[in-house]
């Protein structure tokens, strides 16, 4: 029986952040198995990537809401010979507005895609990931420091995968794989129309960074084995300052902001 060949699998990757670090971990010449739910994007990207000359990547179409997705993915990847020897967690989405306005089905589906698949994915392919001396990439955010009055289960799920993945960093090392959260601010991708932020409010300023940006940097601390990576000055200081500022300060704080941007979009 022949050995699997290694793969990066990349969730999201139809737009933003994922087709970023699809587009990374392609030109450092990684074969890629890229997953979401829009077939016609996946394509798009896998015969780009195809163009420079890399092989083109497995497309996986599938709804990681679903339950067990993960052993979806797996028998997808085996059917061409390959399993993970990277795993991408990129997959996320955000609603602005407080907890009890949205839609509880919408809330739960945040949940359900930012914690609950993101956990079944990290878990899932450790072995395969060991057997190639490979690593998880966690896509969360600077959100995960703080609490997030305004965008509250978003700010909670971003905390649950930073402080998931850390503890994956811990225990995951000693078995030779690399384990790193990536914790962007704001970037201008898609992610900011889905949860409901005006474009004249899009990210700007000293917080803002590409995601180009973001993905170069999250494959390098992957690469590194670096526990954390947060890209930009300014979210740095956030990242670093957080854990010092007295909580109901931290909470005032954001609840201004985010009032601030509601006060904006009305405008």
């Amino acid at each position: 029986m022949s050995t699997p060949r290694p793969v990066t699998v990349v969730t999201g990757a139809s737009a933003g952040i994922g087709v970023a670090l699809a587009r990374v971990f392609a030109r450092h010449g990684h074969a890629l198995a890229l997953v979401a739910r829009r077939e016609d994007r996946l394509n798009a990207l896998a015969d780009e990537i195809a163009a420079t000359g890399a092989s083109r990547p497995i497309v996986i179409v599938a709804d990681l809401c679903e339950r067990g997705v993960a052993a979806r993915i797996g028998e997808a990847l085996r059917a061409q010979g390959a399993e993970p020897q990277y795993m991408v967690n990129n997959a996320g989405f955000g609603l602005v507005g407080s907890a009890q306005s949205h839609d509880r089905a919408d809330a739960l589906a945040m949940i359900d895609l930012n914690v609950r698949a993101l956990t079944e994915l990290s878990l899932s392919f450790v072995d395969s990931m060991k057997r190639h001396r490979g690593g998880l990439l966690n896509v969360g955010s600077v959100a995960g420091f703080l609490p997030g009055p305004g965008m509250a289960v978003y700010y909670a799920s971003k905390a649950y995968v930073l402080s998931f993945t850390e503890a994956l960093h811990s225990e995951l090392r000693a078995r030779g794989v690399r384990v790193t959260v990536l914790c962007p601010g704001p970037v201008a991708t898609e992610f900011a129309t889905r949860a409901g932020v005006a474009r004249k409010r899009r990210p700007a300023g000293a917080f803002s960074t590409s995601a180009e940006q973001v993905a170069e940097q999250g494959y390098r601390g992957l690469m590194r084995g670096r526990r954390l990576v947060v890209p930009g000055l300014a979210n740095k200081v956030v990242a670093f300052v957080a854990p010092l500022v007295p909580r109901r300060l931290l909470l005032t704080m954001v609840d201004h902001r985010q009032a601030r941007r509601r006060e904006a979009d009305d405008a």
